[in-house]
């Protein structure tokens, strides 16, 4: 099971936090958003398929994102829970550890918006980029 979510860069995107990454329904974006790498997403939480939310609320499903644009790629593997609401209406958050919220989507992964590398993070940066978060669930 897979969706594509697309995204615009934005110039205050830092990707500096070591826990999470986040992509948000919001357009505008303050410095204090840095775990932020894309804003004008199509897609939160609340409007995943049904069928992929449940597999997602299942401990035992891995997920794994990719977060492309102009031919670079950041992959992150997560976890499901069945702690998950997956309700946010902005907001899709992965997380390194289990804390979850309305707008976690995955917990316990291996990457966090810190670890990407900072000549993507300079593209993500400019707002005419297009990017995708892609989250498969297995």
């Amino acid at each position: 099971m897979k969706i594509t979510v697309p995204f615009l860069g934005h110039k205050n995107i830092l990707s500096l936090h070591e826990k999470t990454i986040e992509i948000t329904k919001d357009s505008e974006l303050t410095t204090n958003g840095d775990c932020i790498v894309g804003v004008g997403a199509d897609i939160s939480c609340i409007d995943l398929p049904e069928k992929m939310k449940k597999k997602i609320q299942d401990p035992k499903t891995k997920i794994l994102f990719s977060i492309e644009a102009n031919d670079k790629k950041f992959i992150i593997n997560g976890y499901g829970s069945e702690k998950l609401s997956l309700k946010h209406t902005k907001d899709i958050v992965l997380r390194k550890s289990a804390f979850t919220c309305s707008r976690t989507i995955a917990i316990k992964c291996d990457r966090a918006s810190s670890d990407m590398p900072r000549d993507f993070v300079k593209i993500l940066q400019d707002p005419k980029t297009k990017g995708n978060m892609i989250i498969e669930v297995s």
